[in-house]
């Protein structure tokens, strides 16, 4: 990663309940959503006028000019607060796209974040709906990187129970699933919500716990790219692995270890099984980190 970055870690839904759809057509979710210490890089720097410059494993792809996440979010700022100084982002690449794990957003989030310290306005410039127009994952990403319940279509966060000190496994079968196709293929969209997070859970209890949930995505998910249930299946093999599942509509999926030396050890065998794979481990962010 490049030097003097910061991270705008993946985002990782570890339930995702599909609990009904509005009349506009976007459907509402019930998730808890995680953080890992796994994302790209953000560097922001003096330049004369806006400009992205992008780097790392997973550049291609990734559009530098308006089209941007990161740059729309740039203009909004700068238009909400009239900041007319110049910004020059340097995004270092390292989560793949689209996989499931907001990667966009979360640039964008941070991206946000680091222009408003760099020019000197303030973010409360933007409304919910500003935020919203940016996408729903980027509201979620900038409540981060503390656990956080959301509902709604995106827009209604509050801060999860402490959590148990765990970390995860991040593994991207050589799949592709676009979003508008999984939701197309869903069955119900009107399913039980999640289960009320209980407070002080042991690591079992919690692995237990995101055993009785559901990501509702899965199914139509894996019936488009059925390489999802081959890493799902090579994760429950693995013995660090307490849990197991899929991050948003795919094709991400994530093992639940204690420890990021045992998330380290579960990437490991995935990528020697695995080598076309991209596999990442790394803690957890809790809200006291």
């Amino acid at each position: 990663m490049i030097a003097n970055t910061h991270l705008a870690p993946a985002k990782v839904n570890l339930t995702l309940h599909v609990t009904g759809q509005r009349d506009d057509g976007y459907h509402l979710l019930d998730s808890l959503v995680v953080f890992p210490e796994v994302g790209d890089g953000l560097k922001v720097g003096p330049a004369p006028d806006l400009r992205l410059t992008v780097k790392g494993p997973f550049k291609p792809g990734v559009p530098s000019g308006d089209d941007n996440l990161m740059m729309r979010a740039a203009r909004l700022l700068a238009e909400r607060t009239g900041a007319t100084r110049g910004a020059a982002l340097l995004l270092d690449k390292e989560l793949p796209h689209p996989a499931g794990i907001g990667g966009g957003s979360a640039d964008a989030a941070l991206a946000l974040r680091l222009l408003a310290d760099f020019w000197g306005v303030g973010l409360d410039a933007l409304t919910d709906e500003d935020v919203r127009s940016l996408g729903a994952d980027v509201a979620v990403c900038r409540a981060g990187p503390a656990p956080q319940r959301m509902g709604g279509i995106g827009e209604i966060l509050s801060p999860a129970p402490r959590l148990p000190d765990c970390a995860l496994v991040l593994v991207r079968p050589d799949a592709q699933v676009p979003t508008p196709q999984v939701f197309a293929a869903l069955d119900r969209k009107d399913n039980a919500p999640m289960s009320d997070i209980p407070e002080g859970m042991s690591l079992g209890d919690f692995a237990a716990w995101l055993s009785s949930q559901r990501n509702d995505l899965l199914a139509p998910a894996t019936q488009i790219a059925p390489e999802i249930e081959t890493a799902l299946t090579a994760l429950r093999s693995l013995p660090q692995v307490l849990a197991t599942g899929m991050s948003g509509s795919g094709a991400t999926c994530w093992g639940l270890t204690a420890h990021t030396a045992d998330a380290k050890l579960a990437a490991k065998a995935m990528q020697l099984r695995h080598p076309r794979w991209w596999v990442a481990p790394g803690g957890v962010f809790q809200a006291d980190r």
